[in-house]
């Protein structure tokens, strides 16, 4: 396949603007190139052409079995991007008056009502643009709440060893320090390690449940309490909330703040790049510091901003990836208070049955019954044969399924993080466990093999060494 640079030809557009009738402004010499940028000149129709070639060559949701663990890469459906397709809701501009723009305060306003009580939280605010970014929010209210209180010897952070790589690092950008705390053998947190782990510098703890290991800890209310006890607050990292919800709430929990993960469960297509958008539930202890505007109702019925009394500010420009809220919206009244559990339970149902499939073959790092996803631990596979958890990943590709996530969590060293999600039929399922255990046999019957696959696709195995050390991040005319 060509890249777009190899089609252009000198003169080749597709521009159809008519001649310029207003006066033209010469811009300061100092803010012109010396040289025009060399981008591409190409017809519309060799364009469309090279971008429905590239979409052949993607793989997503729509093309087969997804299960990237810890990303929820379920199928969408369509209704939704139609409502945010929607006029109304699609052709509207941020800066309008209030007064023209009530639908869309309305729908502001109702998400992160139905949101809150999804997660048991007292405020919401959809501004943030993604997961990390809504860590990044949750973290600064925890921040601000411990400084409008004059405890600023509150400098540190718990995080477990399962969490999310982003917890440590929003963490981090927040000012905090970080503190690692361990897992016990089951997977769960070490309570003794976690009672060590806190004290008055303690500003609060970072905590995904079910964490990525697909594990619901049974301690969960013995962790939040530990943390509260010692004046910390505790924040739910939303990531994996699918298994659970509409079954168990973040705020019952103990947790005080809490990021949702919109593009994964609550029906945004995830995935290439955007767009994101993370809601942020909290507390109401922390709802002065909800970054604004924020969206209340009148007493006639309107809707209107308004900004929290000690706001952090804003954190993205104008109310956040609103389309996305649309879909969000969309997809959980049509769901409603039977559906929204109904699909968490088919997700954890999905995800123990194709860890039954293959257990019998591979080994698992945390035997079931796990929640949405489970963790392969291709290490005995390896010493074995000498297929490694990428041998296999990449083997799966040339029998139509996406890899699951590799070597994460970092606490298993060959790692195959699965997440079949709810939106799976057992006949996919019981495919891919197909799949999953022909790849099996045959790095048994000849494990060498397996480092040259994928042996079907356009590009095979790649030196992922070189990439990452010296990678080719632009095109030139002499590559």
């Amino acid at each position: 396949m060509k890249l777009v640079f190899e089609l252009s030809r000198p003169g080749r557009g597709m521009d159809v603007l008519p001649a310029c009738d207003v006066p033209e402004h010469a811009l300061d010499e100092r803010w012109l190139r010396a040289a025009a940028p060399a981008l591409p000149e190409v017809a519309e129709v060799d364009l469309d052409r090279h971008y429905h070639e590239l979409s052949k060559e993607a793989f997503g949701v729509c093309d087969g079995f997804y299960p990237l663990g810890s990303c929820t890469m379920k199928y969408n459906p369509r209704v939704n991007e139609e409502a945010a397709a929607l006029p109304g809701f699609a052709h509207i501009h941020p800066t309008q008056p209030e007064s023209t723009v009530q639908g869309a305060l309305e729908v502001i306003h109702t998400a992160g009502a139905l949101l809150g009580e999804i997660t048991g939280m007292d405020a919401v605010t959809v501004q943030p643009a993604a997961g990390a970014h809504g860590e990044f929010t949750g973290m600064l209210l925890i921040k601000a709440y411990h400084e409008s209180r004059g405890d600023t010897a509150r400098t540190k952070v718990i995080v477990p060893d399962s969490a999310h790589g982003t917890n440590p690092a929003t963490a981090t950008m927040v000012g905090f320090e970080t503190v690692n705390v361990p897992s016990n053998a089951d997977g769960g947190v070490d309570l003794d390690a976690l009672r060590e782990a806190v004290g008055p510098d303690t500003a609060g703890l970072m905590l995904t449940n079910p964490n990525t290991l697909g594990i619901f800890d049974p301690n969960i209310l013995a962790i939040t309490r530990i943390v509260h006890e010692a004046g910390g607050l505790c924040y739910y990292d939303g990531a994996n909330l699918n298994p659970v919800m509409g079954i168990a709430r973040p705020g019952d929990m103990g947790f005080d703040c809490v990021h949702l993960n919109l593009h994964k469960t609550f029906s945004t297509p995830h995935g290439g790049g955007g767009p994101g958008a993370a809601a942020v539930g909290c507390k109401a202890l922390l709802a002065p510091f909800l970054p604004g505007p924020t969206v209340e109702q009148t007493e006639d019925g309107t809707y209107r901003f308004a900004q929290p009394e000690q706001s952090i500010g804003r954190v993205k420009a104008f109310y956040g990836n609103f389309g996305v809220v649309v879909r969000a919206l969309a997809y959980v009244l049509a769901l409603g208070r039977e559906g929204i559990p109904e699909a968490a339970r088919a997700a954890v149902l999905n995800a123990n049955y194709l860890m039954k499939k293959l257990e019998g073959a591979y080994h698992m790092a945390y035997p079931g019954p796990c929640m949405h996803e489970f963790v392969i631990d291709v290490g005995p596979l390896k010493e074995r044969t000498g297929a490694s958890a990428l041998d296999v990943a990449k083997r799966l590709l040339d029998f139509g399924v996406h890899p699951p996530t590799m070597y994460f969590p970092l606490i298993v060293h060959e790692a195959l993080m699965v997440e079949p999600t709810e939106t799976e039929s057992r006949e996919t399922l019981d495919e891919a466990a197909a799949a999953f255990l022909r790849v099996y046999d045959e790095a048994c019957e000849d494990g060498e093999r397996l480092h040259g696959a994928p042996f079907t696709k356009r590009i095979g195995r790649p030196d992922e060494t070189a990439a990452a050390r010296t990678p080719i991040v632009r095109w030139t005319p002499e590559a």
